[in-house]
């Protein structure tokens, strides 16, 4: 690998440097924001060094926290709903009525202001958000094609949102099947471990469903209604399920959160997510027994398990080991 130079003003010449991750804070907007960023240091003296492109991702996670602590749509967010609904970046403008320029400039790191951020937030997550606009505002469009080419590619993907709201019942369907007895709090806790480790390997969520931050942890509130009678009793396995209805990069997933999640009790994966960033932000300041229906955002779930498998170096899904093992060692020194 060819060693990385830049020029160091204590040794006063280029040297090789070394880069470390740290803790940071700064300042934006007149508020102070911390962050984990990145410095250089030289090889030879170990004094600190500059490097540009390590300032610039240092000003992107900072920016980052910002939209995070504000709410902001993420930029990646932003990138990819041109991609999503196949539209450019110019003609979205002119259907949200904004001028022709906005979403390009938010494309080039520009902040959204909130009203602005919450419009791109829900187009990003409801296809049927952006039909609606797509179909009131075409006229905007200086091309019919334009229109006609983002409502195909629009049709075809809430035809597979449509498909992907059964796929939570296959997942519950093929937990049932494999495991001898998981009680309701177990299950909720390892479809909620599918849901986050499935998008850091695949990039995609597994199922469209959303889930709570409840006091015992994240809940899918239409599945407890369904299995709450088995309080805390192991639920009832299925007798027979196809297993056909499941990729292999499905099946891939779920069997790890079998083999290395649904071994321990319902109430050790409880204390698992009780620990985890995204129960913890969802819930905030509030007192730990009140009851809250604040839905744990997909971008929380996407972000944490993204950087849980860059942590643990997970190539495979079998690799889920590690950190499964870290959590429980976590948990019963508490």
């Amino acid at each position: 690998m060819k060693e990385k130079i830049t020029f160091c003003e204590t040794c006063r010449k280029d040297t090789a440097y070394y880069v470390k991750s740290v803790e940071m804070k700064n300042t934006l907007k007149g508020e102070e924001y911390a962050y984990t960023g990145k410095k250089a240091f030289c090889s030879e003296c170990n004094a600190e060094s500059y490097v540009a492109e390590l300032e610039d991702g240092n000003l992107k996670a900072l920016y980052d926290a910002y939209r995070q602590e504000n709410n902001i749509i993420s930029l990646e967010n932003i990138l990819e709903i041109p991609q999503k609904y196949n539209i450019g970046k110019r003609p979205l403008s002119l259907l949200l009525n904004w001028g022709e320029m906005t979403f390009s400039r938010y494309c080039d790191g520009d902040m959204p202001t909130k009203q602005y951020s919450d419009t791109l937030q829900r187009i990003y997550n409801e296809p049927e958000f952006y039909l609606s606009i797509l179909e009131e505002n075409k006229g905007n469009l200086k091309s019919l094609t334009a229109y006609e080419k983002s409502k195909r590619s629009t049709m075809a993907l809430i035809g597979q949102l449509n498909t992907a709201q059964s796929k939570v019942d296959e997942v519950i369907g093929y937990l049932l099947f494999q495991c001898e007895d998981i009680t309701p709090l177990a299950l909720q806790k390892a479809i909620y471990y599918v849901q986050g480790l499935y998008y850091a390997f695949m990039g995609t969520f597994l199922f469209n469903d959303d889930c709570e931050a409840w006091v015992h942890g994240p809940v899918y509130r239409d599945i407890y209604n369904r299995y709450s009678n088995y309080r805390f009793d192991p639920i009832e396995g299925e007798i027979d399920f196809d297993v056909s209805v499941l990729t292999d990069s499905e099946k891939a997933v779920i069997d790890s959160v079998i083999q290395y999640f649904c071994c321990y009790s319902g109430k050790i994966l409880e204390c698992f997510t009780h620990s985890e960033m995204p129960w913890l932000k969802t819930r905030g300041d509030l007192p730990a027994e009140a009851h809250s229906n604040r839905i744990i955002s997909k971008e929380l779930i996407s972000e944490y398990f993204v950087a849980v498998k860059q942590k643990y170096n997970m190539l495979v899904p079998d690799d889920i080991e590690n950190y499964a093992k870290v959590m429980f060692e976590r948990t019963i020194k508490c």
